[in-house]
C-alpha cells in the first residue's frame, strides 16, 4: 500500500507538503539543501511532533527512525540515569547489549542485530564510552529491532569512519529488499544506490511575508543527477563563506605565542580494561594545521581532549600549551581562553535553556551559557555572527528548541566569535544542510589558507578534506591488535 500525504501544514515550523506519494517499490532521499525539513518530516512521520492539519494514508504502525536528534535524547537520558555517586567505580551508562535487547520483539535478535552493525566486540561497553561512530551503529540496531516497514536515516552515515560507511552502505542495499527506505541528506555521496526518488524543500515566501519550506516536485533519481540546484548551492556557500570570512577579519585580534604552539612528549592513555595508546610525540608550531585521522573508537577525541584539558589524565602527561607547560600554574580557563572548540560532546553538555544569541556570547566567556553581563561591543558581535550566518530570526529563540543543525551551526559561531588562537573541530559538520557544511568546509578552508587561526580538525569523510590542511595525525590498526598513532608533519 502507498504512503500518501496531502495537506501537510505545520505552520509552527513553516513546512507545507501538498501532495506526496510513496508507492511501496520505492526508496527515497530528502536532500537537505539549506533547511532543517528533513528532520522536522522525519520527526513528524514518526509522531514525535504533533501534525496542524494533515491527511495522510498508509503509513505503517513499525517505523524505525534513526537521527542525531533521537541519539542526543537518549545520551541525555542515560546522562540522567548515571548512578556514579552511588557506586565504587565510574557508571559508563546502559551496556550496548542492553539498549539493544530492551528493544528486540525477540530474545533471539540479539547477536543477529550486534553482528549486522559490527556492535559485537562491544557489547559490554558502556553507552557514554562510545565513540559518536559507534553510538550511531547502536541507534541502527535499535532501530531495526522493532522489525520496521519503513525505515527513517536521518543523516545515517553521520560520524562513521570510511569502513563503516562502506558497511552501511552495502546494509542499505540489503534492507531496501525487504524493508521501504527514507533518507534524509545533505550529501549527494550519500544516495544508495538502492534510492529511485529525490526531494527537496523549497523557501516561498507566503502572503503573510513569512518565509515557509514547501515540498518541491518530486523527481527520479536520473532527474536527480542532472538537475542544476548543486551548482547552484556551491556558489551560493562560496559566496557566503567569504562574508564570514570579511567579518572574521574586522573583528581580528589574535595573540602571539612562540614555537611549539602545542607539544605533547610521550603521551599516553590508558585504562583499567586496556590501553588507548602511548609514546605519541606530537608538536604543532606556529602556521601548521592538523587533521586527526581513524577509525571509530581509536582515540582520537581522546587525543584532543588531552590538549584541550578535558581529559582526566591530561595533568599525567607532559603536554606545553601556548609556551606554558600544564600544570605550572593556568587555570583551565587560561587555556581556553584561546581555543576554540566544536564537537558531538559539546553539543551534549549544551543543555542550558540559553537563547541564539547568548550562545554566541558565551564563546567569549567558553562558558555553556551566559552568567556574567557582557559588553555591548560582545552584543553587537554576536548579532552581526546571527546575521551572516542568516539566523537573526532564532535570536531570542531558545537553544534547546532550535533542530539539532541550527544547533550545530551556533556551535561552530561561539567557536569562531571570539577568534581563536587554536580551533579544535571534532566532526563539526554533524546535523549541516548541504549549504551550510559547504559554507563551514570553506571558511575552514579559508582560515587556514590565511592563518587566521589554527586547525586541529577531524572528520571521517574523504570529501571533508581540506586542501589547506598538509599534517596529519593517523592512528593506524584495528580494535582488536590495538592502534598506533602516526604523526606526518608536511614535508
Amino acid at each position: 500500500m502507498p504512503i500518501q500525504i496531502t495537506g501537510l501544514i505545520d505552520s509552527g515550523y513553516g513546512l507545507y507538503i501538498d501532495d506526496w506519494t510513496m508507492e511501496a517499490d520505492q526508496h527515497w532521499v530528502i536532500f537537505s539543501t539549506y533547511s532543517h525539513c528533513g528532520s522536522l518530516l522525519g520527526r513528524l512521520l514518526t509522531g514525535d511532533l504533533p501534525l496542524e492539519k494533515h491527511h495522510m494514508e498508509g503509513l505503517p504502525k513499525n517505523i524505525g527512525w534513526v537521527s542525531l536528534y533521537q541519539q542526543q535524547l537518549l545520551l541525555e537520558k542515560e546522562l540522567a540515569d548515571d548512578d556514579t555517586d552511588f557506586m565504587d567505580r565510574l557508571d559508563y551508562g546502559s551496556s550496548v547489549e542492553a539498549l539493544v535487547s530492551e528493544v528486540c520483539r525477540e530474545a533471539n535478535q540479539l547477536d543477529h542485530l550486534l553482528k549486522l552493525t559490527d556492535l559485537t566486540h562491544l557489547r559490554q561497553r558502556g553507552f557514554r564510552q562510545l565513540s559518536t561512530g559507534e553510538t550511531r551503529r547502536v541507534m541502527l540496531a535499535r532501530a531495526l529491532a522493532i522489525d520496521p516497514e519503513l525505515l527513517v536515516l536521518d543523516e545515517p552515515y553521520a560520524g562513521l569512519d570510511i569502513a563503516h560507511q562502506q558497511q552501511l552502505s552495502q546494509l542499505l542495499e540489503t534492507l531496501s529488499q525487504t524493508i521501504q527506505l527514507l533518507i534524509i541528506t545533505s550529501r549527494e555521496d550519500e544516495i544508495p544506490s538502492c534510492i529511485t526518488h529525490v526531494a527537496m524543500f523549497n523557501a516561498e515566501v507566503d502572503k503573510n511575508g513569512n518565509t515557509i519550506q514547501r515540498l518541491s516536485a518530486p523527481m527520479s533519481i536520473d532527474e536527480w543527477h542532472s538537475h542544476p540546484v548543486m551548482a547552484q548551492l556551491n556558489a551560493l556557500s562560496q559566496q557566503r563563506s567569504q562574508d564570514v570570512i570579511e567579518l572574521i577579519k574586522r573583528q581580528r585580534y589574535q595573540a602571539k605565542y612562540p614555537d611549539p604552539l602545542v607539544e605533547l612528549k610521550n603521551g599516553k592513555v590508558e585504562y583499567t580494561d586496556g590501553l588507548i595508546f602511548k609514546e605519541v610525540n606530537w608538536r604543532i608550531n606556529n602556521g601548521e594545521h592538523w587533521q586527526v585521522r581513524g577509525p571509530n573508537g581509536c582515540g582520537k577525541s581522546t587525543l584532543l581532549g588531552l590538549i584541550l584539558g578535558d581529559h582526566p589524565q591530561c595533568y599525567s602527561n607532559d603536554i606545553t600549551l601556548f609556551g606554558k607547560p600544564r600544570g605550572s600554574g593556568e587555570t583551565i580557563w587560561q587555556v581556553k581562553e584561546q581555543i576554540g572548540i566544536v564537537s558531538s560532546s559539546l553539543h551534549l553538555q549544551y543543555r542550558v535553556n540559553c537563547s541564539a544569541l547568548e550562545v554566541l556570547i558565551s564563546g567569549f566567556f567558553d562558558s555553556i551559557g551566559v552568567y556574567q553581563k557582557p559588553s555591548k561591543k560582545q552584543v553587537d558581535s554576536a548579532k552581526d555572527w546571527l546575521a551572516i550566518l542568516h539566523m537573526s530570526e532564532f535570536e531570542k529563540i531558545s537553544f534547546k528548541q532550535l533542530d539539532y543543525g541550527q544547533q550545530r551551526l551556533l556551535l561552530i559561531g561561539r567557536a569562531l566569535i571570539k577568534q581563536p588562537v587554536l580551533l579544535i573541530l571534532d566532526e563539526p559538520y554533524q546535523g549541516l544542510d548541504f549549504i551550510n557544511r559547504k559554507l563551514v568546509m570553506n571558511t575552514l578552508n579559508m582560515i587556514a589558507e590565511e592563518n587566521l587561526s589554527q586547525l586541529l580538525y577531524v572528520s571521517h569523510h574523504v570529501d571533508d578534506a581540506l586542501p589547506a590542511i598538509k599534517n596529519y595525525v593517523d592512528f593506524v590498526g584495528d580494535a582488536h591488535s590495538g592502534y598506533q598513532v602516526s604523526i606526518n608533519p608536511q614535508s
